[in-house]
C-alpha cells in the first residue's frame, strides 16, 4: 500500500467565459429558481437536511463550536451555512468520489445545496412547525447509543497551560471475565480543547509496558482498536464484522494532549457496545507510516511515501489518512503481484486548514471492501 503526501502552495482557479448564445437559458433557469424560493422554508425543507447529514455534530455537547438543532440556532448562522456548502468545506469530506463509495460519506447532493442557497435568497424563512420532521434522537454523551461498557482513565490528567506535552500513555482495566467482541467503539475526550488525538489498545493484562512512544508506535502485546481526532466520533462495525477484545485485557489509551494557554484538566474514556455473536470476521488495524522525514526548505510539493505489505488474503474496509500542519493531499494505492497498480482512495487537494486544525478524514466502511491478495503492497503517497 502507497500514501502520498503533498504539500504545496494552492494556485488560484481561473473560470472560461460563458458564450452568448447561453445567457437566455441561464436567466430563464435563475428566473424559475427565484419563483420557487418563496416556498423553501427550514421546516419543510432544511430542517431534513441538517439532520440527517449536520446534527451529529452539530448540536449541544458535541464537537462543533454551535448547535443546529432549532430554527433560532441556524437562523443567525444562514449565511455562513450557505458558503461552507456551496463551497463544500461542509459537511467535511475530501475522498475523491472516482474511488470507492464510501457508508460515511455526508456529502450534499446538488439539489440539498439548492435548496439550502434558495433558502437563504428568500429570507430564511422559518415556515410552520408542523412540517418540522421528528427531531433525531441522541443518547446523551454519545454517538453509538447506550454503551455496554465504559473504561475511564482512572484519574484526571492535567494539561498545562503552553509548552509542549508528550504523548502520554494511560493504562485502564477492562475487567472482562471473558473474550468480548466489539460491534461499536467510541472514545470521548473529557476535554476536547486540549485533546488533539486518542489511539486505544487492548493490552494482555500480564503486560506492563505503557512507556512512552511515538505516534502509530506498537508496543508488544497490545492491538490496536481505533482512534479519535477533533472530528472523529463514535465507530459502528457492519454487519457480520467486530473486534475482539480478550478477557481480562487493559486499554490503553496513547493521548496527544496540545496546550491551549489554560491550565486544564482531562479524564478521556472508552465506551463500546458488544457484539450480539462473534463477528464473522475479525476487524484489525494497520498502518503504512512514515515519521521520519525532513521537507526541504521552500519545497511547495515535497512527496513522502510509505508502505505495507500483506503476507495473506486481506479486505480493506476503511482508511484513515493522517497529516499535520502542511498535508494537502494523500494516495493509496494496491500495488498486486502482477503489477498491476489500482487507486484505491484518493484524497486530492485538502485545504491547508484541514489538516492544520486537526480535522482527519475517515474513510469507511466502504459499500464494497477492496480485496487485497497475499504479496501485494500498498503504497501510500502524501504531499
Amino acid at each position: 500500500m502507497q500514501m502520498k503526501k503533498r504539500f504545496y502552495r494552492s494556485g488560484l482557479a481561473r473560470s472560461g467565459m460563458v458564450v452568448a448564445a447561453l445567457v437566455a437559458v441561464v436567466m430563464l433557469a435563475a428566473s424559475t429558481q427565484r419563483a420557487n424560493t418563496s416556498a423553501v422554508t427550514f421546516s419543510k425543507d432544511i430542517a431534513p437536511i441538517l439532520y440527517k447529514n449536520c446534527a451529529e455534530c452539530h448540536r449541544p455537547g458535541e464537537i462543533a463550536p454551535m448547535s443546529l438543532m432549532t430554527y433560532k440556532e441556524v437562523r443567525p448562522w444562514a449565511k455562513s451555512i450557505r458558503e461552507r456548502v456551496l463551497d463544500r468545506s461542509m459537511p467535511p469530506w475530501s475522498a475523491d468520489p472516482k474511488y470507492g463509495h464510501w457508508a460515511n460519506d455526508p456529502r450534499l447532493t446538488d439539489k440539498e445545496i439548492a435548496t439550502i442557497s434558495a433558502w437563504v435568497d428568500a429570507g430564511a424563512p422559518k415556515g410552520d412547525d408542523k412540517d418540522l420532521p421528528p427531531v433525531p434522537r441522541f443518547t446523551d454523551g454519545w454517538t453509538i447509543g447506550t454503551p455496554d461498557a465504559v473504561v475511564e482513565m482512572q484519574e484526571e490528567y492535567t494539561v498545562p497551560a503552553d509548552g509542549t506535552v508528550p504523548y502520554l500513555y494511560f493504562s485502564m482495566p477492562t475487567n472482562f471475565a471473558e473474550d468480548k467482541w466489539i460491534q461499536a467503539m467510541e472514545i470521548r475526550p473529557g476535554n476536547r480543547s486540549v485533546v488533539h488525538h486518542v489511539i486505544a489498545y487492548a493490552q494482555d493484562a500480564n503486560m506492563k509496558d505503557t512507556r512512552a512512544g511515538g505516534e502509530g508506535d506498537l508496543r508488544a502485546g497490545r492491538t490496536h482498536l481505533g482512534g479519535i481526532t477533533p472530528n472523529k466520533t463514535g465507530i459502528v462495525y457492519g454487519p457480520g464484522t467486530a473486534r475482539l477484545i480478550k478477557k481480562g485485557s487493559n486499554i490503553v489509551f496513547q493521548m496527544h494532549y496540545t496546550t491551549n494557554g489554560v491550565v486544564t484538566k482531562d479524564r478521556t474514556k472508552i465506551g463500546f457496545v458488544f457484539a450480539k455473536e462473534p463477528g464473522k470476521k475479525a476487524l484489525v488495524t494497520g498502518n503504512a507510516i512514515n515519521a521520519r522525514f525532513a521537507i526541504p526548505a521552500g519545497d511547495p510539493n515535497y512527496e513522502v511515501k510509505a508502505s505495507k505489505t500483506f503476507d495473506e488474503n486481506v479486505l480493506i474496509t476503511s482508511f484513515m489518512p493522517h497529516m499535520h500542519v502542511r498535508g494537502k493531499s494523500f494516495v493509496y494505492t494496491a500495488v498486486y503481484p502482477d503489477g498491476r497498480s489500482v487507486p484505491l482512495t484518493d484524497c486530492p487537494a485538502i485545504p491547508l486548514t484541514t489538516w492544520a486544525n486537526g480535522w482527519h478524514l475517515h474513510c469507511g466502511p466502504l459499500d464494497t471492501a477492496h480485496r487485497i491478495i497475499s504479496f501485494s503492497y500498498l503504497p501510500g503517497e502524501a504531499t
